[in-house]
């Protein structure tokens, strides 16, 4: 059977539904479904999906499609008692785009199609209006011209901003009919110039190369964009509707408008919109006329007001969710031009489908559905008031959501010495590493010149919920001189900036902000959300602040505290320089010694915290080099604390810098050449266990080892941390209860997963080093041409963001189904910074695994998200915690 390119709606012939927004688009499947319910639709005919990508891959349209277009316009003439380019009666269309996703803006329409120097003049004569005639038609060439002829807008407006001037009137309103049928004139002369041919009078003519330019607008750059920023599919193409023209530009009884059938910033129950009267719709749209609040409707033409109010109410009840809704009404009458669920904000989506649920129309399921899981950052952090003016100097990542005001500092020192001042600092870098981590504590927040969505400054600053824009190319940071330059601005130590982290926007001065607001609605909405989903949450905590801030955000326990954070603070770093830079065990023994007591204290606040939930540490994983000094002035300020020359300083630093640290000695490597520091954390975490245990409180950490590639290393770590828990507990007289496990971050692990199963009690997926080595990509240098990946359409997602299901994924699911093939009860989790990204979620629920740990200000993102997963693919169990 042969597919069918063209449905009908309205005019007693609808044959598409709101079910058909993949052939239909969302405009198309709507307008059809008004029609069925009897709703006021001008009649029309929509033009699929697959017929755009047909054409858009062969240039033309495929066959047979245009002779049911030419059946579709005599049905519309029958229809509607005109002819399409009578002399008499004629009848004009608008042709519209439409996606199955709303994409509003980002594609083409032109209206008033099929006027012409004779139709023009037919126009004037029916409907008795000069003026309205002209208007319509000066309208079109200017937007035919612009999206069938690719001329420019602003050539059209210039002619008329000329035409005002030289009648010295500021409105276009204020043009007589006269001066429009000059302007008519003036715009065909320009289509003449820039085309070499006259405007096109034949109106099949202009309905054929508008249907074609509306599926070509599928592939404008603005469309693209959209696509990318909302991960919508380039592959749908837009549907075409045509559609019987209506007129909200005939007279003083006319007007077009744009109303939602609740407030789409608050959520409030009430109808919120703009109208215009004696306009047409893209009046509205471009601005040029002040709109008027949709109340005053009620005041112009109760009668209107009175039918629209009713439709919205039956379209909301029908669709059961909030409407975005067009509308024209010529004279005196009421047409509907489009309906579709609206674009709202965080907090009103949230209130939206809280108040749904309440009022009957929906479930808590769809509730949890209706609410994109990313959006909820919107209510998480400060936020830039948009409402205040500001100067944006530069644009980076947005790699933390929120917003930030500071003085800019240029090291953590600087950070930390002036946050103990009381200033507000913003800590701005070339990039960050560990030793930065105090200065980022304090700063309220971070800019960096290089590194990307998941590198050190965006993760750390996700996890501490702090504002962050990365990878901002556009700085030229100079630590030395205390400045960074960008696009002819010089900030110095001490000046005022602000950062937009949900834009990635860097702002010169203090911009005023807004604090998110936590509503009832908020709380309702999640805990329904922990009620369905399967999938736990944990969070990604190094102190007790982050502990506190887990559980605030809802988390069930730690996934992963980066012990190695813990050594950055102030009275602890000597201690583990002294250590790295000890030339005998005995010596690296000593200086661990001093760090002991620091560690169990660590662990013993975070249990005070987390009370009997797991508290997964991750042993000590970076490379020994990241805790050294790096400039001569560090040096010598070593050397002087550790009794050393500065020399013998420099030699061991440069002793244990690595070409590739990443892939160098880190992790459990570390442990084979210094067992004694695996034996110093383990020794702290079980002490702190055990103290606990004497309080009451049954502690239950989760030791985690880094890095592991295969069985024998996996063991040869297990053994050191088993032993010296069975040691402690003998020397405390007390047994705890506690997990050894491995961090899966190697590919080889992942094969090897069987083996390393039959003694490690849990796997915790690190997906931001198991993307690196799957793809062979530096996740802080990719970001230099990732986007040009994805821009080509190589990729669809930047790995490092989404978990790629194809390549890391299956890796992924190889370990989890070797591992528990050889224990079942192995508990899985994720603790890279995908555990907080929705889709990535859902992924570690198809695979079923027990947990996701992210960053804790992510944690309502991924208890949202991990709800929708069990909506969309149902549930399963997990495993029993031993």
């Amino acid at each position: 059977m042969a597919e069918k390119w063209i449905y009908a709606f309205g005019a007693g012939k609808t044959e598409g539904s709101a079910s058909m927004r993949e052939q239909l688009g969302g405009k198309g499947a709507n307008l059809a479904e008004m029609a069925s319910l009897e709703i006021p639709v001008p009649p029309g005919f929509t033009l699929t999906t697959g017929c755009c990508v047909k054409y858009l891959g062969s240039n033309e349209l495929p066959a047979g499609v245009w002779d049911d277009v030419l059946g579709q316009m005599k049905r519309l003439e029958e229809a509607m008692g005109a002819r399409f380019g009578g002399d008499e009666n004629p009848l004009l269309v608008s042709v519209r785009s439409g996606a199955r996703d709303s994409m509003p803006g980002m594609m083409d329409t032109v209206l008033n199609l099929g006027l012409n120097d004779a139709t023009v003049r037919a126009l004037e004569k029916k409907s008795g209006n000069r003026r309205f005639a002209f208007d319509s038609y000066r309208r079109f060439i200017d937007m035919f011209g612009n999206v069938v002829l690719e001329l420019d807008h602003h050539d059209f407006e210039s002619l008329i901003e000329a035409m005002k001037n030289s009648r010295g009137v500021s409105s276009d309103v204020e043009l007589s009919a006269d001066d429009l049928a000059e302007l008519t004139k003036q715009y065909d002369a320009l289509v003449k110039e820039k085309t070499g041919a006259p405007f096109p009078q034949d109106p099949y003519e202009q309905l054929r190369l508008a249907i074609e330019a509306v599926f070509k607008s599928w592939n404008n750059d603005r469309a693209i964009a959209y696509r990318r920023l909302y991960s919508i599919s380039h592959e749908w193409g837009t549907a075409v509707s045509v559609q019987c023209m209506v007129y909200g530009n005939m007279g003083e009884d006319c007007g077009t408008g744009v109303a939602f059938s609740r407030n789409p910033s608050t959520g409030e129950k009430a109808l919120f919109g703009e109208i215009l009267f004696n306009a047409q719709g893209e009046d509205v749209v471009a601005g040029i006329r002040t709109p008027e609040p949709i109340p005053s409707l009620k005041e112009r033409m109760p009668e209107c007001f009175a039918q629209f109010e009713d439709i919205c109410t039956r379209l909301e009840d029908h669709y059961k969710d909030m409407q975005d809704m067009e509308f024209t009404i010529q004279n005196g009458r009421l047409f509907m031009l489009q309906t579709r669920s609206g674009k709202r904000t965080a907090l009103a989506a949230v209130r939206i489908a809280v108040e749904l649920v309440a009022e009957g129309r929906i479930d808590k399921e769809t509730a949890i559905t209706r609410v994109d899981a990313d959006s909820l950052d919107q209510l998480l952090h400060p936020a830039i008031d948009t409402n205040g003016g500001f100067d944006v100097i530069a644009t980076g990542l947005a790699a933390s959501p929120g917003a930030a005001v500071g003085k800019a500092v240029f090291t953590a020192a600087a950070a930390v010495a002036q946050a103990e001042s009381g200033e507000a600092v913003i800590l701005v870098r070339r990039e960050t590493s560990p030793e930065d981590i105090l200065g980022m504590d304090v700063a309220k927040g971070i800019l960096t010149a290089r590194g990307g969505l998941t590198s050190h400054a965006a993760v750390v600053a996700r996890q501490m919920g702090k504002c962050c824009v990365a990878g901002c190319s556009e700085l030229d940071v100079q630590v030395d001189e205390k400045t960074f330059e960008t696009n002819g601005h010089l900030i110095k130590e001490g000046d005022w900036i602000s950062l937009n982290g949900n834009s990635g926007e860097v702002i010169l001065g203090q911009a005023k902000l807004k604090q998110p607001e936590m509503s009832e609605n908020f709380s309702t909405l999640m805990a329904w959300a922990d009620d369905i989903r399967t999938l736990g949450v944990r969070a990604n905590a190094d102190t007790v602040a982050d502990s506190e801030a887990a559980l605030k955000y809802g988390c069930e326990g730690i996934g992963l505290c980066r012990t190695e954070h813990m050594f950055f603070e102030e009275g602890r770093i000597d201690y583990i320089r002294a250590m790295i830079l000890a030339e005998t065990e005995a010596g690296r023994r000593e200086a661990l010694s001093h760090l002991l007591p620091f560690q169990r204290s660590d662990f013993i606040g975070l249990f005070e915290v987390m009370g009997e939930r797991p508290v997964t540490i991750r042993l000590l994983d970076p490379p020994l080099h990241e805790f050294l000094p790096k400039t001569l002035h560090d040096m010598e300020q070593v050397a002087g604390l550790l009794g050393m020359s500065v020399e013998g300083v420099r030699q061991a630093t440069e002793f244990h810098e690595e070409q590739n640290p990443m892939l160098g000695h880190r992790g459990c490597r570390l442990v084979v050449t210094y067992p004694e520091i695996c034996e110093m954390q383990a020794r702290a975490i079980i002490e702190a266990t055990c103290e606990m245990k004497k309080r009451g409180v049954s502690a239950f950490p989760e030791i985690m080892i880094p890095l592991t590639s295969g069985e024998a290393e996996w063991e040869y770590n297990r053994k050191l941390v088993a032993d010296t828990a069975k040691e402690v507990m003998e020397e405390q007289g007390v047994e705890v209860r506690y997990l050894v496990g491995t961090m899966i971050e190697i590919p080889r692990a992942c094969l090897r997963a069987a083996q390393i199963a039959e003694s490690a009690e849990f796997f915790s997926f690190g997906t931001n080093d198991l993307t690196q080595m799957t793809y062979g990509l530096s996740r802080d240098d990719a970001g230099r041409f990732l986007p040009e990946y994805i821009e080509k359409n190589l990729i669809e997602r930047d790995p490092f963001v989404a978990v790629d299901r194809e390549g890391v994924g299956e890796m992924v699911e190889i370990g989890i189904e070797r591992g528990r093939g050889a224990r079942p009860n192995l508990e899985v989790g994720i603790c890279g910074e995908h555990g907080g990204e929705p889709t990535s979620v859902e992924f570690c629920h198809l695979v079923k695994m027990d947990y996701v740990s992210c960053a804790p200000p992510r944690a309502p993102i991924a208890r949202l998200a991990a709800a929708q997963a069990t909506i969309a693919h149902g549930c399963y169990k997990t495993v029993e915690i031993l």
